[in-house]
């Protein structure tokens, strides 16, 4: 039989220490919210295999940048007549003229690569969808907090310029003002000049969207304890904004950022398939589909650009999803 565990005054008044040793006695290290938020993310594979792809393609948009207008090691506009059949103007061979020199075939009529024309125009989409989001993003913001923080008169202000701009017909005005800009003005001229309207006004009547999302939040972080301690120590409006109030609104505003992004690819593509963005010859994804049209007997020619911009605005919505759900799981 054995004797019963003897409990001594030296058992029960042993440290915390004593029961980890033989474990290493490693220390418990706390997570801040950032490292939880990536461990969420870390754990949803389909957001992370979205933003494996985001990544490689902004590499792959600078190093198009580089070897088209930088260095002119590609030639996105040059024609090839020899790969063009003189009878019906299609690409000679199957599938479009697809062979080991041009894995995507080439356009009917003047035999331009098309595989180098999708790799030229993946810069200017992306530059621009980025740029405009950028503005928006940082119009909105401080439009919405200064809106939640202050409210009264200022919030009534700035709350019915963006029902004016919500109201505006984007589509029809952005037409109209790529129509009447002449081709060299405010000291740009050519593509550079095109690349900054779409910006300003894809950019500019945008941000009453999310500083719609930004205001909600702010009049609902303003009433929180934080917000009153601040006060309560001297704080004044502006600290409060930028140190107490801002931090807590990154989440929402990555979040909206991402599912943006692939909303301004697609009104680009809009604005270039209509024939009022960026000019041609100049090779952009909504461009190469407005020419793709009047081919509707060669579908490779439709593909290519169509599926570059299809994969693209879904792994930016993908990987806003997996980003929301990490940031904010009470969402799911």
């Amino acid at each position: 039989m054995t004797t019963p565990l003897e409990v001594t005054d030296s058992t029960l008044g042993a440290q915390p220490e004593a029961a980890l040793t033989g474990l290493g006695r490693k220390a418990i290290q706390g997570r801040s919210l950032g490292q939880i938020a990536w461990m969420r993310l870390k754990r949803d594979k389909v957001a992370v295999a979205g933003g494996i792809f985001i990544v490689a393609l902004v590499i792959i948009a600078i190093s198009a940048l580089l070897v088209d207008r930088v260095f002119g090691w590609i030639h996105p506009n040059q024609f090839n007549p020899d790969l063009i059949n003189g009878e019906t103007l299609s690409p000679k061979g199957t599938f479009g003229g697809m062979s080991w020199s041009h894995p995507l075939g080439a356009e009917p009529v003047n035999g331009r690569d098309i595989l180098t024309r999708v790799y030229a125009g993946s810069w200017i989409s992306l530059l621009i969808a980025f740029a405009a989001t950028l503005l928006s993003v940082t119009i909105g913001t401080v439009m919405g907090v200064v809106a939640g923080f202050f409210g009264g008169w200022v919030d009534a202000i700035i709350s019915r310029a963006m029902d004016v701009f919500l109201a505006f017909p984007l589509l029809v005005f952005a037409i109209a003002l790529a129509g009447v800009v002449p081709d060299k003005a405010f000291g740009l001229e050519g593509d550079g000049l095109r690349i900054v309207l779409l910006i300003f006004v894809i950019g500019f009547f945008n941000w009453p969207y999310i500083g719609r999302i930004v205001r909600g939040q702010t009049l609902s972080l303003r009433e929180r304890e934080f917000v009153d301690a601040a006060r309560s120590l001297g704080a004044r409006g502006p600290y409060i904004l930028f140190r107490e109030l801002l931090p807590n609104l990154m989440a929402p505003i990555l979040v909206y950022s991402t599912l943006l992004i692939p909303t301004n690819i697609l009104f680009v593509a809009a604005l270039s398939f209509l024939g009022v963005g960026i000019h041609p010859p100049t090779a952009t994804w909504g461009g190469m589909l407005s020419e793709a049209v009047r081919f509707y007997n060669l579908p490779h020619f439709m593909l290519w650009p169509g599926l570059a911009i299809f994969i693209t605005v879904l792994a930016f919505n993908l990987f806003g999803d997996g980003l929301r759900d990490a940031l904010d799981p009470r969402s799911r």
